[in-house]
C-alpha cells in the first residue's frame, strides 16, 4: 500500500470514529492488566460478563490475593482456560505487590515478565492505561494488515513493526483500536463485509465480498 493511501485509510477509519477505546471494561491499570490477561482466546465480551462482579469487589492486587485463587475463579469459570489464568492472575498480583508497591508500571519490558503477560498484552496496557504509542496484534490486526496490504508480515511481531513503521504519526495512538475493531466487525475472517467497508478502495484484497441481496453497497468514500 502506498504512503498516501496508508494515511487515507487511517483517516477514514478515524473519520468514522474519532476516539476509539477498548471493548474491555476495567477499573485502572490493574483492573485493565487482569481483564487484557483473561482475554487471551476469549471474546471481550465474555470477559466482560465474568469480570463484572469481580471488579466491584476487586480493584488492586492486595485484593486479588485475599480473594485467593480458588475465589478467583469462582467469578471466572466460563472463560476459557480459567485455571492457568487464575494461577497467572495470582501469581502476577503477588509479584505487584512485593516488587512494586501494587502499582502496576509503565514499562513494556517489565510488563512481559509478569506471568501471563505477553508482548501483545503489554501493548495493550501501555497504550490504554499508560497513553504510549504501541500497537497489539491480536488476530484481528494481524489479518487486517495481510489482507488489506496495509503491514502485511508473516508473524504477529513482524506486523506489529511494520505498522510501527508505516502508520502516519498523527494516528499512531488510536491505530490499535482502529484496526482491531476494524477486523471484529467489517473485515471479518470469514466473510469480510466489503460492500460496508470505508476503506474498500485502499484494501488489496482482491476476492472483494459483494452485499447481500437487497442490502445496502458501500458507503462512498470521503
Amino acid at each position: 500500500m502506498r504512503k498516501d493511501d496508508r494515511f487515507e485509510f487511517f483517516r477514514r477509519l478515524a473519520a468514522d470514529n474519532p476516539a476509539p477505546e477498548t471493548e474491555l471494561r476495567y477499573v485502572n491499570a490493574y483492573t485493565l492488566l487482569v481483564a487484557v490477561v483473561l482475554s487471551a482466546q476469549a471474546t471481550d465480551v465474555g470477559v466482560n460478563k465474568a469480570t463484572k462482579a469481580l471488579f466491584a469487589e476487586v480493584d488492586a492486587p492486595a485484593k486479588m490475593l485475599a480473594l485467593g485463587e480458588e475465589g478467583l475463579k469462582a467469578h471466572i469459570r466460563t472463560i476459557g482456560l480459567f485455571n492457568t489464568k487464575a494461577k497467572n492472575v495470582i501469581a502476577l498480583s503477588r509479584i505487584l505487590v512485593d516488587d512494586f508497591g501494587g502499582e502496576v508500571p509503565a514499562d513494556r519490558a517489565t510488563l512481559e515478565t509478569l506471568p501471563g503477560v505477553g508482548r501483545k498484552t503489554a501493548n495493550v496496557v501501555m497504550n490504554v492505561a499508560f497513553g504510549a504509542d504501541t500497537i497489539a496484534v491480536d488476530t484481528h490486526i494481524f489479518r487486517v494488515a495481510n489482507r488489506t496490504g496495509l503491514a502485511p508480515g508473516k508473524t504477529p511481531l513482524a506486523v506489529e513493526l511494520k505498522l510501527e513503521k508505516v502508520t502516519p504519526e498523527s494516528f499512531r495512538h488510536h491505530a490499535h483500536h482502529w484496526l482491531i475493531l476494524h477486523g471484529r466487525y467489517i473485515c471479518r475472517a470469514r466473510r469480510p463485509e466489503c460492500w460496508r467497508c470505508p476503506v474498500n478502495d485502499l484494501c488489496a484484497y482482491r476476492a472483494k465480498t459483494p452485499a447481500p441481496a437487497g442490502g445496502a453497497g458501500r458507503p462512498p468514500a470521503r
